[in-house]
């Protein structure tokens, strides 16, 4: 199987592999739910390992998935290798010292510091190459703590920033105070919105670098899942609201059509659309916990699509054809 190639991601220097791991999944979620079913650690190590074989050199994982678990699991894994990956982590939804999240936001400067010192024990590193804030906290202008996570640059203890689910506003002040180098947002066929928003023209613009979470729509592109049962009782999806009721139905039929587009190629509906995010000139982070789905999506970073069948892709799921809200009220 070919190896992954390693691209420029924004301006500021940064080369990553085009297609990251996403670990969420790989621990328990927030507090204690799943997020897409249960975890087997030893095959999530595997998978890692596996990852680096094929040149998936980019973990992306956060304080919130656990919380702390998942960044501990990432720092087993690099452990005695770390200069071999690209590490990615987030804070910002706000954990408490119990290791809980409090429901809340916490972009100050303190908490900043707190949160970095915390993700640098958690995951057995002094350094961590690509530092988000996981969500803007409402409370305090983007300026502080931007600024805050500047000085971490300063001191070594960052290589570079990132933001995370943000407006073109945000964005650019942000990039303002200190250079942002990507921007992570939820980007897939099914969830087109950052090109309906300009966020997507703007990164270019503004040379940030867009790493897509989510590109195979929380799983729901593979075309595995049939029916809302098909979730398993505590799997984090059962409360969006797109995978409810009307909704999932409705939104199952756009999948049917990906997946008869797919068979034509010889492929999977999952590898389809994440090749179709791969042109978009974007880094994808495809999350499992699997060698076999790992495996599946690095071929996918290889498979060619005419002009033709993105045609087709665009017909299939058009911008704004997904039913139902994103998230849960709330989140």
């Amino acid at each position: 199987m070919s190896t992954i190639k390693q691209v420029a991601l924004g301006s500021q220097g940064l080369s990553v592999s085009v297609e990251g791991l996403g670990c969420m999944g790989m621990t328990a979620g927030v507090n204690g739910m799943s997020v897409y079913g249960e975890a087997d650690e030893a095959e999530s190590l595997a998978t890692i390992d596996r990852a680096l074989e094929l040149g998936v050199t980019m973990l992306d994982t956060a304080d919130l998935y656990g919380p702390m678990l998942n960044e501990r699991l990432v720092g087993r894994a690099i452990a005695g290798r770390r200069q071999q990956f690209t590490l990615a982590t987030k804070f910002g939804f706000e954990v408490d010292d119990q290791e809980n999240w409090t429901g809340g936001y916490n972009g100050q400067p303190a908490y900043v510091r707190k949160s970095i010192e915390r993700s640098l024990r958690n995951l057995g590193t002094d350094y961590v190459d690509l530092y988000y804030l996981h969500r803007v906290d409402p409370n305090v202008p983007i300026e502080e703590t931007v600024g805050a996570m500047s000085r971490l640059v300063e001191e070594g203890k960052v290589r570079y920033l990132g933001l995370s689910e943000v407006s073109v506003e945000v964005l650019r002040r942000g990039h303002a105070v200190h250079p942002i180098t990507a921007l992570q947002t939820e980007y897939s066929l099914f969830d087109r919105h950052v090109e309906e928003e300009g966020i997507l023209q703007a990164t270019q613009e503004m040379g940030i670098g867009f790493v897509a979470y989510s590109p195979l729509g929380r799983g729901f592109l593979s075309g595995e899942i049939k029916t809302p049962d098909d979730f398993e009782p505590n799997d984090s999806r059962r409360i969006f609201p797109r995978y409810q009721g009307e909704n999932f139905y409705k939104n199952i039929a756009l999948v049917e059509k990906l997946q008869a587009l797919a068979q034509t190629k010889g492929v999977t509906a999952a590898q389809l659309a994440l090749a179709w995010v791969l042109t978009q000139g974007v880094v994808a982070i495809p999350g499992t916990k699997r060698r076999k789905y790992l495996e599946q999506n690095v071929a996918a970073a290889s498979l060619p699509l005419s002009v033709q069948e993105l045609a087709e892709l665009d017909a299939i799921m058009p911008v704004g054809s997904a039913v139902g809200a994103a998230y849960p009220e709330g989140l």
